[in-house]
């Protein structure tokens, strides 16, 4: 495997005010980088779901939490929310427009995790190029 660095930046504008604590960008980054969040927007990128699927997509997430982090992503318009008028109640969710640009580029992150967590996991950085624990 060939191992390369990818180095990136922010657009200049915006450079110096995602690192003040007052910018709005951290509050939607808290949003999309939580562990539900990344998740359930990443579920979600695959078509519209239920909740029952959701809940079964995301292992491990309450109820309580799947409902307040459908929430937030409803009210940061990421997601919408389709109640249907049946009996029992169903209640679709699906990505927005801005929903699916934003999950266009955390499914890579995903990837990513998944291709990178055993390494990292087990502490083998096979990338390292100095000791471990070296911070330039």
């Amino acid at each position: 495997m060939t191992v390369g660095t990818v180095s990136a930046s922010l657009p200049s504008v915006s450079t110096d005010s995602v690192f003040l604590a007052g910018c709005p960008s951290r509050t939607v980054l808290e949003h999309v980088t939580s562990k539900w969040g990344l998740l359930l927007l990443i579920a979600l990128s695959e078509g519209e779901q239920r909740w029952s699927a959701l809940r079964r997509r995301a292992d491990g997430i309450s109820e309580k939490m799947l409902a307040q982090t459908l929430k937030t992503l409803e009210r940061d318009g990421l997601v919408s929310r389709h109640a249907q008028l049946t009996i029992p109640a169903r209640v679709d969710y699906s990505l927005t427009d801005r929903g699916h640009e934003l999950s266009a580029l955390l499914v890579p992150l995903a990837a990513w995790a998944i291709q990178n967590a055993g390494d990292i996991i087990s502490g083998q950085d096979t990338t390292a190029a100095g000791p471990a624990g070296s911070h330039d």
